[in-house]
């Protein structure tokens, strides 16, 4: 599953969501770290220091054509990132290991 970020009106973001970028005052310290889980404090919180966008992190299924043409892209990228590697075991082994890993994060 795919991750995107997405800017939200303050008033349509819901406890539980998560951030996708850090939450900064004027000044520019830190109100809440990028990846945060938002509670109902936090938003309130939030609204009390002005702020009325927030970046989340929001989920993306992608559609089985999609899907594919990702699968496609990252065992290209795969293969020009190993192409000097022939024959090596464990280097067969990491971009098996890596590919695994990417087909299972769609």
């Amino acid at each position: 599953m795919r991750i995107e970020r997405k800017q939200v009106p303050i008033d349509d973001v819901a406890p539980g969501s998560t951030l996708a970028d850090e939450v900064c005052d004027a000044s520019g310290h830190v109100l809440l770290p990028g990846g945060a889980l938002i509670t109902e404090a936090a938003l309130a919180s939030l609204r009390r220091r002005g702020v009325d966008q927030l970046w989340l992190a929001v989920p993306v299924r992608l559609d089985d054509a999609a899907q594919e043409a990702e699968v496609q892209r990252i065992e290209a990228r795969l293969a020009y990132l190993f192409r000097d590697c022939g024959g090596n075991t464990a280097a067969d082994d990491l971009k098996l290991r890596l590919l695994s890993y990417r087909r299972s994060q769609l």
